[in-house]
């Protein structure tokens, strides 16, 4: 039950916005009574940040069956475990509208997702850039461009390339994008 509300809520959010959507609605989608949502979800804010974590729960199931959660230690496998989350973003297109629709209304510093954003973009960032580093370090960065800038650059793609995807889902390849960025720096990762 807990996984179809979220289901319905990302289809919502998707389509109206945290703001635009209702409880009701996200329980019409459900198919269950809005007393019913009430009592799994109390509050519009919690069912948005279940959203959020469910999917990031997802990303980071992803990364650890690949082994790349440790970009410090294996700074390829985390590339690589990057990719894989971004390739498997386009089997949930309402997750990646949400997503796009969230980052743009939570840079509010009122919106209820702010910090969650905030956070996961600062946590990112972090994530790259000791991938980066590693690399650098290793002499398998190519690239003068700092690994700092080089993870500002890889979220900037990465994000504008997800949403040039819901405009053009046939056109758009997100993951192949992001690789020949990377490999352009990483040559490793085109092989």
């Amino acid at each position: 039950m807990r996984r179809r509300i979220l289901e319905a809520c990302v289809e919502a959010f998707a389509t109206t916005g945290f703001y635009g959507a209702t409880l009701k609605d996200v329980a019409a989608r459900a198919g269950i009574s809005f007393t019913g949502l009430l009592h799994h979800f109390p509050h519009k804010e919690e069912l948005l940040l279940a959203v959020l974590e469910f999917r990031a729960e997802q990303g980071r199931n992803l990364l650890e069956q690949a082994g790349a959660l440790d970009p410090a230690g294996d700074p390829l496998g985390a590339l690589r475990g990057m990719l894989a989350v971004s390739a498997d973003n386009a089997s949930y297109p309402g997750l990646v509208e949400l997503h796009c629709v969230m980052t743009g209304e939570a840079t509010s510093p009122v919106h209820p997702a702010h910090g969650y954003y905030t956070d996961r973009f600062r946590e990112l960032r972090r994530f790259y850039t000791a991938a980066f580093t590693a690399l650098a370090e290793r002499g398998e960065l190519c690239s003068p461009i700092p690994p700092a800038v080089l993870a500002d650059m890889t979220l900037s793609l990465l994000n504008g390339l997800q949403t040039q995807w819901l405009y053009d889902r046939d056109g758009i390849d997100v993951e192949g994008g992001v690789r020949a960025f990377l490999a352009s720096a990483v040559p490793s990762l085109a092989e």
